[in-house]
């Protein structure tokens, strides 16, 4: 077995993954490496929405604004723990400032102000943006400047983290069917959410997650039943947000002998009230439960299309809506279309208006909206939980840090594009951690725990080329129509209590249970990750439904609950108990709890005693 001795591993090359070893580097750490799949395959570079966004304090003109305000909205969003809320405001301006160093090209008024708009909970327009892929810009000059640096870039695929004592010690991956292994001090995890639990996903394809790698040895995960689910397309996974519905396009569904129907009418008494409901997605776009009697009922209707009446569904630009008549439309609606100068006949019409980059970036990616409906579902998006995380970004296991989308720094809502401002705060924090602390001495050699660990492991990888067992692709694609059918932005306590128990079976037995091919046992792994990252999310969903009921991005059904509208009896509800939103959800080893969050701190520092405190935290290592 090839081994290879480092300092700190990074794991992943996207926002978060490169800006912690670019910091590392700076930092004085310069005996890392990052390992990835592949550069160009994570969420950071290949997803993006109608105007992604980045969220952070307030640079422009006299706009009012703190440090401690953001942390107060961030911490506002429910289960948060304060001190993350703290550091991911701190750290806003110097993160930001970074990556416009870099050569990120978010906007400047003349006077070189960041000029900002408002996004969803958010009360100080701190929005910015420099376009659909500011993710990709962003993991594009990190990748650039790390790069200059020389730091090693490794491309093979992690599957076992190696521990002793709740201590990381190293990591075993494969590299075309060979093992290798990292002895390290430090892992910083930035594998992005766990893309790989659900089908119907906006997550790129490339994009899996190792998160269950980490919950197996012991790592807790926060709030893993929190999640963003809304409109996405499937053919070319992409949010369809912002103008794609601001435009009012026409919603059909086609049954499977090829019939098609509009079918938004049926569901609303008046037309001019779904189209309404149309536009507000455009910025109400994630699925919230406090508007189910709003723009989230859209959801809930394309949802039955799908799941209950078996259709596909799709947003026709080609053609108005039904009854579309901008005089009855309401005035937020009408007054939008009309100072975007879009008050023209057909979808496509307005769009070419208001966002013609919209239909070029379709076009990119072979779909003509001129010729074509778009298909659609609600897709999964993002992961407001993860790994737990302390105010440094390390796990619950000593040396494991976990930064981006890896890590469970969110609750049940938060401000549109605080993630990706999280990305550089998190693997910052993660970075400085390590680089101020005590510096260990390199094993260039297995030690008898991780001898026995890489030994288990490889008995166990080999028994899957035993023939005649279940396709692991099998077992992928049953359980991520599961998940998608019951346990997404609809739940059903009775049906994820039954699917938790069958997720458990398979994965307790899935060496002896799974056969595959040697090229294939990668994939399988990644499978049997999924299992494990599955059955605490049901375990978190669980707990949250049978104590707050519907809250967030989850309505939990209930037959004899709330009916959220006439032909939608299938989706009656248990409304929301408010409860337990100064609590987060412990996930670990199996098991799930309600844990305080972390208060909120308000500091009140002296100059003299900080600057002393700091020189001493630098300084540890000198």
């Amino acid at each position: 077995m090839k081994i290879i001795s480092l300092d700190t591993l990074i794991l992943g090359s996207g926002a978060a993954g490169f800006n912690a070893a670019d910091t590392l580097y700076d930092l004085g750490r310069t005996d890392i490496a990052i390992l990835t799949e592949g550069v160009n395959m994570g969420t950071s570079r290949n997803t993006g929405s109608d105007k992604q966004t980045y969220y952070k304090l307030s640079l422009c003109s006299d706009a009012p604004d703190s440090v401690f305000e953001l942390a107060e909205n961030l911490f506002a969003g429910g289960s948060v723990n304060g001190d993350t809320a703290l550091c991911e405001a701190a750290g806003s301006v110097r993160s930001f400032m970074k990556l416009v160093n870099l050569g990120v090209p978010f906007p400047t008024n003349r006077y070189g102000e960041y000029v900002g708009y408002k996004t969803d909970h958010d009360p100080r327009s701190r929005a910015t943006s420099c376009g659909p892929l500011t993710s990709k810009l962003m993991t594009e000059k990190l990748e650039a400047s790390v790069n200059r640096k020389g730091i090693p870039i490794y491309e093979m695929q992690a599957v076992k983290l190696l521990t002793e004592e709740n201590r990381v010690t190293g990591l075993l991956a494969l590299d075309h069917g060979k093992l290798t292994a990292f002895l390290c001090s430090n892992i910083i995890l930035c594998t992005g959410g766990p893309a790989i639990v659900y089908k119907a996903s906006v997550y790129p394809e490339s994009q899996t997650g190792m998160t269950g790698m980490a919950l197996e040895v012991g790592a807790a995960g926060c709030n893993l039943q929190e999640w963003q689910y809304g409109l996405a397309s499937t053919k070319f996974r992409w949010n369809v947000s912002g103008t794609y519905q601001q435009v009012l396009p026409r919603y059909i569904a086609v049954d499977k002998d090829g019939n098609e129907r509009e079918f938004l009418p049926e569901y609303f008494s008046d037309p001019a009230k779904a189209l309404d409901m149309v536009f507000l997605k455009g910025y109400q776009w994630p699925f919230d439960t406090a508007k189910i009697g709003g723009s989230s009922i859209i959801d809930i209707i394309v949802h039955h299309e799908i799941f209950h009446k078996g259709n596909r569904v799709f947003m026709d630009f080609r053609t108005d809506p039904a009854g579309l008549d901008f005089d009855r439309l309401s005035d937020e609606t009408r007054n939008y279309l009309s100072r975007s100068g879009a008050l023209e006949k057909t979808p496509i019409r307005r769009l070419e208006i208001m966002n013609p980059k919209a239909i070029e970036l379709y076009a990119a990616h072979g779909i003509d909206l001129y010729s074509e409906p778009l298909e659609v579902a609600v897709c999964a998006q993002h992961h407001n939980g993860g790994l737990a995380v302390d105010l440094n970004w390390q796990t619950s296991v000593e040396g494991l840090f976990a930064a981006g989308e890896a890590a469970g720094t969110f609750g049940i809502s938060r401000p549109g594009g605080s993630a990706l401002n999280s990305t550089q705060v998190g693997s910052l924090r993660a970075a400085e951690a390590i680089a101020y602390g005590p510096k260990k001495p390199l094993s260039h050699a297995l030690s008898p725990v991780q001898q026995a660990q890489a030994e288990k492991f490889l008995n166990d990888i080999t028994k899957l080329l035993s023939p005649g067992g279940v396709s692991h692709l099998l077992l992928r694609e049953k359980y991520q129509n599961a998940m998608s059918l019951s346990a997404a932005h609809v739940r059903s306590l009775t049906e994820m209590t039954s699917l938790k128990q069958e997720i458990e079976d398979d994965l307790e037995n899935f060496f002896d249970r799974v056969s595959c091919e040697e090229e294939e046992i990668s994939c399988a792994l990644k499978t049997r990750d999924m299992l494990i990252v599955q059955k605490a999310v049901l375990s978190a969903m669980l707990l949250t439904g049978e104590h707050c009921r519907s809250r967030g991005s989850a309505l939990i059904l209930d037959k004899n609950g709330t009916s959220p509208a006439g032909e939608l009896e299938d989706y009656r509800y248990l409304p929301g108990s408010g409860s337990h939103r100064e609590f987060w959800v412990r996930t670990q080893n199996s098991s799930s709890s309600f844990e305080p969050v972390r208060p909120l701190p308000r500091t009140d520092d002296w100059f003299e005693k900080v600057w002393a405190e700091y020189e001493a935290r630098r300084n540890t290592t000198q």
